[in-house]
């Protein structure tokens, strides 16, 4: 792992599988607290990339934003 600060690192590398599949690494689900079965989303930008994110922590950030009334 390469840190660059408290939060922003690179974990390493993966390749993509035959079935368009990722190996999320070892130390990127922990520090993320990943489990099997927990859903992530993949944000993507043509020009910035790509990004995943736990589905939880994004819908907890939504809701910072959007009342519970107007979704």
């Amino acid at each position: 792992m390469l840190s660059f600060n408290d939060k922003e690192a690179i974990f390493g590398t993966t390749k993509v599988g035959e079935r368009g599949q990722l190996v999320i690494c070892k130390e990127a689900r922990e520090k993320f607290d990943i489990k099997p079965g927990d859903s992530v989303v993949v944000l993507c930008d043509k020009k910035k990339g790509m990004a995943i994110v736990k589905a939880n922590v994004l819908e907890e950030s939504i809701d910072k934003f959007i009342p519970k009334g107007e979704k």
